[in-house]
């Protein structure tokens, strides 16, 4: 059993972030100062985009970048059903509908031959927001022609991928958010992601306009810069309204821990893939457990590490199996709940079960181990033992009239 209990993911917060922290504290902007604009920079910086605009959230973030698309009423926007919840909704807040395209059920990210078919089934499609679950790159190249070809932007859901990157057909390496194949791309620094700003979120992209809008978007639909005014400027204090934004600035002390923790971002994911590769590893020996299948090229950051296990085959309850888990320390977690199950879109867009099989599938088997810089390897060994250990308890517990696999 492990000393202390493990969770799914968990943040790194060290001295000098508590540090950082403390000296925005004390100075003279807690918000709308400095750092949010240095925060930008060393983004830019990392992902090799023109542009970074810090948010208060990632879903803030895919938010602005939906209006920024010219997203609106009557629109489609796609994305996968294996998804956190705001991926989808943001197309809800512009006033668009969502459309799903099944994942590939060995990589867990949306299927490209799946995005050409409702795409050409669903006009106007007006984005397609590719998500890279687990922090593992989409097929971007695929998506990105598809959608180009449509005239359809493209919207890279990247909150889990800070820190991934893929090798295109030519050979060139492109970091998740320098928008190569994309208008736009989103982070989010939740504290279970490569990175946090406690909350935070941030849009990258290399179209100096949609840089413009979403800066004002950000901040009320204002602007205080001279150039852009509509109107004469009745003095040093005047600003312009010029469309209906939102209050989705990040706090100048979210930027400072921000600002540290980027610092830290390749010794973050190198950790997470020491620890990945160490499940890898260990669950090699147990065959009845499917892990994510990473193409050759592709760079996850281990945002979590997604696994499948057969519990139906095995004649076991997943709900057991995961109450076993946590009574011995061990708290893995499920993502996602799909999300054209939730009740929300079964009502408004008449969504169902069997409407997407392989997203269903992969939920009635998926659980992610934890992973974050500070698991230990004896905890990493811990969980494959639990792991294994209650499969095998809640196999026996629940009577089943067929064969079970091997555990």
């Amino acid at each position: 059993m492990p000393r202390r209990a493990i969770s799914y993911g968990r943040q790194t917060i060290e001295e000098d972030d508590v540090k950082a922290v403390a000296a925005a504290l004390r100075s003279d902007f807690l918000t709308q100062g400095p750092l949010v604009s240095e925060f930008e920079e060393l983004i830019k910086a990392y992902t090799g985009a023109r542009f970074a605009v810090a948010c208060s959230s990632g879903t803030a973030a895919l938010h602005i970048a939906h209006i920024a698309a010219g997203i609106g009423k009557g629109d489609k926007v796609i994305t996968s059903p294996i998804t956190f919840l705001a991926s989808a909704n943001a197309s809800l807040y512009a006033g668009a509908s969502p459309v799903f395209a099944d994942i590939d059920p060995n990589t867990f990210n949306i299927d490209p031959a799946e995005v050409e078919k409702k795409i050409k089934y669903n006009s106007p499609v007006k984005a397609v927001v590719p998500v890279h679950f687990a922090g593992l790159p989409a097929e971007m190249e695929a998506v990105f022609a598809i959608a180009k070809r449509h005239g359809a932007a493209v919207i890279e859901d990247a909150c889990h991928a800070l820190g991934a990157s893929w090798r295109d057909s030519n050979g060139n390496v492109h970091k998740v958010g320098s928008c190569s194949h994309s208008d736009m791309t989103v982070f989010s620094f939740h504290p279970v992601k490569a990175i946090t700003t406690c909350e935070g979120g941030a849009v990258t992209t290399n179209d100096k306009r949609l840089y413009e809008r979403l800066k004002r978007l950000r901040s009320h639909g204002v602007t205080k810069e001279s150039g852009e005014f509509e109107l004469p400027s009745d003095g040093p204090w005047y600003y312009e309204m010029q469309e209906p934004g939102f209050n989705y600035r990040l706090p100048d002390v979210n930027a400072a821990l921000g600002i540290s923790q980027i610092k830290k971002l390749e010794r973050f994911v190198s950790r997470r893939t020491e620890i990945a590769a160490l499940y890898s590893v260990m669950l090699s020996k147990y065959p009845f457990v499917k892990t994510q299948l990473a193409l050759e090229g592709k760079s996850s950051a281990w945002h979590l590490y997604p696994v499948r296990i057969p519990f139906e085959e095995l004649g076991a309850s997943k709900s057991d199996w995961f109450s076993m888990m946590k009574s011995i320390g061990i708290h893995p977690q499920v993502h996602y709940i799909p999300v054209h199950l939730q009740p929300y879109y079964r009502r408004a867009f008449g969504y169902g079960p069997g409407d997407f099989p392989n997203a269903e599938a992969m939920y009635a088997e998926e659980v992610s181990l934890p992973i974050y810089p500070g698991l230990t390897d004896e905890e990493a060994g811990a969980v494959v033992e639990g792991l294994v250990s209650t499969i095998a308890c809640a196999s026996a517990a629940r009577p089943v009239s067929r064969p079970r696999a091997a555990v």
